[in-house]
């Protein structure tokens, strides 16, 4: 699943089968939760639509009105917004890889241990996407949820992920998505990313601290198949006033391991 498809990452090699339209139709449902916008987008005008999937206005409004059709999409006559039918394809999608009762079972029981949350992430390009999570109910919430994306470069699922492709596809990926800084720890030398990476891969672990925020430090450790391969990643996150990296690697990551190789045998990949 974290798979790199060397041609999609480097952005060339379009199938011969490639349907035009039906790229144009997922772009415009991708359009209302592209990442890095300033907004929350959540219900837009068809002017908007068509700014920010490139379309012309007669095609986004032909591709709003088919996906409303279909109850993909709703409106009010002015402004378009997604339907929960769309919940019916991340279901597709989590209950074939075993992410149901059991994997969130094993989830609570790891947070009730190590009294943070914790989480299980998929490598997509140059992110990271949650598809479980158990939150720890404190003051402050991460307002990480299912479904929210993180560079992947600046976490430690992340570097899990990235640091089970081949030499060749981590330097594809590393081409295509620059290391980018978003903090003053967070690694941007390329020299010194690979030598991390290096470590993550010789020790099977990766500890990340503050280098995607001020004040967090997360430990994660990678999801096997039956085959040694890694198909997504485990991580437990807490502040720098509860724990230290010490903390992190003493104490989380031996119940992380174990949760882990539990997750290994439940996730069905």
């Amino acid at each position: 699943m974290n798979k790199i498809d060397e041609a999609a990452v480097a952005g060339t090699g379009r199938s011969t089968d490639f349907v035009e339209a039906l790229a144009r139709g997922l772009r415009v449902l991708e359009s209302f939760t592209l990442p890095g916008n300033d907004i929350q987008r959540g219900r837009m005008t068809l002017t908007e639509v068509a700014k920010l999937t490139n379309l012309t206005r007669g095609t986004a409004r032909r591709l709003l009105l088919t996906l409303k059709d279909m109850n993909y999409v709703d409106s009010d006559g002015k402004q378009f917004w997604l339907t929960p039918r769309l919940l019916r394809l991340s279901q597709g999608f989590q209950t074939p890889i075993g992410l149901g009762d059991q994997a969130v079972a094993l989830l609570h029981a790891l947070t009730q241990v190590i009294d943070e949350s914790a989480s299980v992430a998929i490598l997509d390009l140059e992110s990271v996407v949650y598809v479980c999570r158990v939150e720890v109910r404190r003051i402050y919430s991460s307002r990480i949820v299912n479904g929210t994306r993180l560079p992947a470069a600046s976490t430690s699922v992340g570097r899990v992920l990235l640091a089970s492709l081949s030499d060749e596809q981590l330097g594809i990926w590393l081409d295509r998505f620059p290391l980018q800084k978003l903090t003053p720890r967070t690694i941007v030398d390329r020299a010194a990313f690979l030598d991390e990476i290096a470590r993550i891969r010789a020790q099977g672990h990766a500890i990340l601290d503050q280098e995607l925020e001020i004040g967090i430090r997360s430990v994660a450790v990678p999801i096997v198949n039956d085959l040694g391969r890694t198909m997504a990643a485990l991580n437990a996150s807490t502040s720098t006033a509860r724990h230290s990296t010490a903390d992190l690697r003493d104490v989380f990551l031996p119940e992380l391991l174990k949760t882990s190789a539990d997750l290994s045998r439940v996730m069905n990949w």
